[in-house]
């Protein structure tokens, strides 16, 4: 339905109220572009533009893709502007039933709308009419609206660059949201989790501060004809600014052995396992061994609460483990928290990429206002001057920055498997056939699958220091296909994954970015099942909710495929019952079609 769109300026100019159009032009693209670390190796580009220059110093450009939808404004001024606030307006012809991802934010004292400006984008889906949506709880992207004849309309931003991010909220009933960003900082304390974080103790009555001559953020809608193509997006990374970065030789995409989701719990070893060199040269070992390119420090390496990153604890030696790594061909990433890394970020960058060290996960941003978003690209650009990736979280959604800056590799910004360690109630089998469909369409994600301990829905209990996933085995090894994840996290304990030699020999084989996707089938919150391929091999991961499922593949819809056998993981004949049940063997294609069968909360991966 119609929707206003416009921007308000700090001097009372408002962009888009009673428009005067003084050009306009069109334009139609067919091209291919190259993708760097993502799903596919080249990407079809192909769209219509109309671009309206208005009068005021102003356009809007609009673009129709066959996938979706997507307008930008741009401003020619000579000098810098204030933008108050701006009009965004999603609107629809009926009341239709939408999966809202709420801010999860408890209210306290003072204005519950300004509270949950500080948030981790983490939360399952509320499935609900647009007009019953809390009218004070905001919804951070992307969000799905559920349309006419199966169709389906998921919400989101691209290029999101030098301003803060589209938030969303319902008024008065509508049907539909309204926009919503968080006020420029004004005042700032550092503190929040272990004080290392910057908490927002005021906000300025304007969003950002921008240069006069610029573009803005596009915002987009991807719209479906089935639900099995939102799980194959490519707008927002064709929506992106074009890569920034020069040499792209040193950038490895890989899977990386962690520490915190196990507690640290190695067993059958002389030492005291924890937060020390001993430790994390069994990691390595491990990691070495099965051929995982990398193991990460987490939280716990430097000192607590000093939000300094130089203060290293006495039980860790880092060179001595980035020299200990780089001779079993493992490289070492450091977790930092946000204000640890930003007060002295070019000295801790140069001083660790000389030490050797590959990457950093930088965590506890906890929000999308322009000095957040600013900090995501300074993170981005020094970090790629001196050779090093970044996995961004406590993080927003992407917004397309891969593209610009390829050595971020992925992020978090959703509700992944370390709520297992301390939520009996949550969902995470109907959360992991859900965020696909949704979150997935903004970008990959940092999930943190791999748990070689696993539950029922009768038998799933949290555990802070033991923890185990709800759903089988083989759920856990398809989600290594499902989900996007260039830098992808194998959770659980090494010990645990050294007596599960055959599922940690899949893992530790799967590649994390790949040469062509095909969706072969998939429905919101009930199933999804993706075919990839890596140079010659296809791999085809399945997954389902509490529903056991059979399926018959065609796979002759994959291009060039002629494969006559494949190795299959599936869930075993009791894994309704014992989740970790399944077997694993050879399998003829007969016809090009194979038999499939899922048991409630299970999965399936087959190597062709």
């Amino acid at each position: 339905a119609p929707s206003a769109i416009g921007m308000k300026l700090g001097d009372g100019t408002q962009l888009g109220q009673k428009p005067v159009v003084k050009n306009a032009k069109t334009r139609s693209v067919n091209q291919s572009v190259e993708a760097y670390f993502y799903k596919r190796a080249q990407i079809p580009e192909v769209y219509e533009e109309l671009k309206l220059t208005m009068k005021g110093n102003y356009k809007v450009v609009f673009r129709a893709y066959d996938e979706g939808v997507a307008y930008r404004f741009e401003t020619d001024f000579r000098k810098p502007i204030i933008i108050e606030n701006e009009t965004a307006d999603f609107n629809f012809d009926a009341d239709y039933q939408a999966l809202i991802p709420y801010v999860n934010a408890r209210k306290g004292e003072g204005d519950f709308i300004q509270q949950q400006f500080f948030t981790s984008f983490e939360n399952t889906y509320t499935h609900t009419n647009l007009s019953q949506m809390e009218p004070e709880r905001l919804a951070f992207l992307p969000v799905l609206v559920e349309l006419k004849n199966g169709k389906k309309a998921v919400i989101t931003e691209a290029d999101l660059e030098d301003f803060p991010g589209l938030l969303l909220r319902n008024e008065n009933g509508k049907q539909g949201f309204t926009a919503i960003h968080a006020g420029y900082p004004k005042v700032e304390e550092q503190g929040g989790h272990n004080n290392l974080q910057y908490v927002v103790k005021e906000r300025e009555n304007y969003i950002a501060k921008v240069d006069g001559k610029r573009n803005f953020p596009w915002r987009c809608v991807v719209i479906s004809e089935n639900d099995k193509e939102l799980a194959d997006s490519d707008l927002v990374y064709l929506l992106a600014s074009p890569c920034r970065v020069d040499d792209l030789s040193w950038i490895q995409p890989g899977k990386v052995a962690w520490d915190w989701w196990n507690d640290w719990n190695i067993y059958g070893v002389d030492f005291k396992s924890g937060i020390n060199n001993d430790t994390y040269k069994y990691y390595i070992d491990f990691a070495s061994q099965y051929g995982i390119e990398y193991v990460i420090l987490d939280e716990g390496w430097a000192v607590n609460k000093q939000a300094d990153l130089f203060q290293v604890v006495p039980a860790i030696d880092l060179q001595e483990l980035v020299d200990y790594g780089a001779e079993r061909n493992v490289g070492i990433v450091l977790w930092a928290g946000y204000a640890a890394i930003d007060k002295d970020m070019e000295h801790v960058c140069q001083y660790y990429s000389e030490m050797g060290i590959r990457g950093f996960k930088v965590d506890f941003m906890d929000r999308d206002d322009q000095k957040v978003v600013d900090f995501y690209y300074r993170m981005a650009e020094t970090a790629a001057r001196y050779n090093l990736f970044i996995d961004f979280h406590g993080a927003y959604k992407p917004t397309g920055l891969s593209r610009t800056y390829p050595n971020v590799l992925n992020y978090e910004g959703v509700y992944g498997l370390e709520q297992a360690k301390w939520d009996n109630e949550g969902d995470l089998v109907t959360n992991e056939v859900t965020i696909p469909f949704i979150r997935m369409v903004a970008g990959s994600f940092d999930y943190t699958q791999g748990a070689m301990k696993n539950g029922q829905r009768h038998s799933f209990a949290a555990n802070w220091s033991e923890p185990m996933s709800q759903g089988t085995r083989c759920r856990q090894l398809a989600e290594y296909v499902i989900f996007e994840s260039p830098f992808n996290m194998l959770c659980d304990s090494p010990s645990n994954y050294l007596n599960e030699d055959e599922c940690t020999q899949f893992i530790a084989s799967v590649p994390t970015t790949w040469d062509e996707t095909v969706v072969l089938d998939g429905k919101v919150g009930e199933y999804l099942i993706i075919a990839r391929r890596k140079d010659f091999r296809w791999y085809v991961g399945a997954i389902t909710n509490w529903e056991e499922r059979d399926f018959y593949l065609d796979l002759s819809v994959l291009p060039n495929f002629g494969a006559k056998s494949g190795h299959i993981f599936h869930d075993g004949v009791n894994a309704n019952r014992v989740a970790k049940d399944y077997v694993a063997e050879q399998i003829k294609v007969m016809g090009n079609k194979i038999k499939l069968h899922l048991a409630k909360g299970g999965g399936a991966v087959i190597v062709f």
